[in-house]
């Protein structure tokens, strides 16, 4: 299965709680932070629900 990378953007500071969850789900702690992850559905769906925080990188 493909890998995807995702970047963490902007704060996690002030945002609801199920989005902070979310991203941590994700793996990802700070600002800037990249980590790879398998390209699933499940995964998909976290990126979707946080968009406006992270970024894909290529």
């Amino acid at each position: 299965m493909a890998k995807i990378k995702i970047k963490l953007t902007k704060s996690k500071i002030g945002r609801l709680d199920k989005q902070v969850k979310t991203i941590e789900a994700l793996g990802l702690r700070k600002i800037g932070q990249i980590v790879e992850k398998e390209d699933t559905p499940q995964i998909r769906g976290m990126i979707a629900k946080v968009s406006h925080m992270i970024e894909i990188v290529e």
